[in-house]
């Protein structure tokens, strides 16, 4: 039994619950049918669809339990620190994450196409071009023709334009911490957070446009060889990063209308500024690698 101090446990140790088994059983269905979407099997992205609603389904209830349990007195200075570490470890694999797909980035322009256009290939390949598609545009580096022509995404207008959202985003939610810990009307915090929220949703949009703009317009597909491949990735997993940070702020700011945050008390409002700060951060190694260079 978990000792107690005062009125709450030290250690509060939660039942044993269904949501992490349902959580993997909708990320199963994400996964799969993703695999079989990009393979030409168009059935997979109802898969992805089903796996998603489940899984936001399993996550409201999760976290719906987990406020209960916060609001029902049960969490300690223990619980605090834990879930501070918990988060703190949650955003190093995300840097791990993004890291891989810079560093494939940075192989690829690096070593990989210089490699294959060296003298020992001339032979094979005595139409490739070895260079980055951004350096030399149009220049597809498919001497088989198998990478239909296109043009590489420039960072005028659409992604400055989110950039400069992005940031904003991370200064409005800095005042509305500030604006917490200094127990200023809630009403200040809450609009404050509603500029946040509504900046984020329109990164999401514009990003959305950027994508329409991409295929449409320059022909730039996943398929458009390394360079279409790594701007898809890095750019839609941020984008999907963005999308998850801008509901934890959405709830957060649900939240702070309800009264659930204090100014010695709102862990997670700190939790979910870290994140959003964090992919801020992503998104200009990204704006910097991926547009300009």
């Amino acid at each position: 039994m978990s000792a107690t101090s005062g009125s709450q446990p030290y250690y509060f140790v939660p039942h044993p619950s269904r949501h992490p088994a349902f959580a993997a059983f909708g990320l199963f269905f994400v996964i799969f049918g993703a695999a079989q979407w990009i393979n030409g099997h168009d059935w997979g992205k109802w898969s992805v669809l089903f796996g998603l609603l489940w899984l936001f389904g399993v996550l409201f209830q999760w976290f719906r339990d987990a406020i209960g349990e916060s609001e029902g007195g049960q969490y300690s200075h223990k619980i605090d620190l834990s879930f501070r570490w918990s988060m703190s470890w949650f955003i190093f694999s995300e840097v791990m994450f993004f890291g891989a797909f810079f560093t494939a980035l940075w192989w690829m322009r690096a070593h990989s196409v210089p490699a294959l256009g060296s003298l020992d290939n001339a032979l094979l390949w005595p139409d490739f071009k070895a260079v980055w598609p951004t350096v030399a545009p149009g220049a597809t580096a498919s001497p088989a023709g198998i990478i239909e022509p296109f043009q590489t995404m420039t960072p005028f207008w659409l992604p400055t334009i989110n950039t400069a959202l992005l940031l904003s985003s991370g200064v409005t939610l800095t005042i509305a911490h500030h604006l917490l810990r200094d127990n200023a009307p809630r009403g200040k915090v809450v609009a404050w957070m509603w500029v946040t929220v509504l900046l984020g949703l329109t990164f999401v949009f514009v990003q959305g446009y950027e994508y329409f703009h991409a295929y449409h317009e320059l022909n730039l597909k996943l398929t458009s060889g390394a360079y279409g491949s790594t701007f898809f990735m890095l750019t839609g997993f941020h984008g999907f990063h963005v999308i998850v940070g801008m509901l934890m702020l959405l709830f957060i700011t649900i939240r702070l209308m309800k009264g659930h945050f204090t100014a010695e008390r709102h862990f997670g409002f700190e939790g979910a500024a870290w994140y959003w700060h964090f992919v801020d951060v992503v998104w200009l190694g990204l704006y910097t690698l991926v547009y300009w260079l």
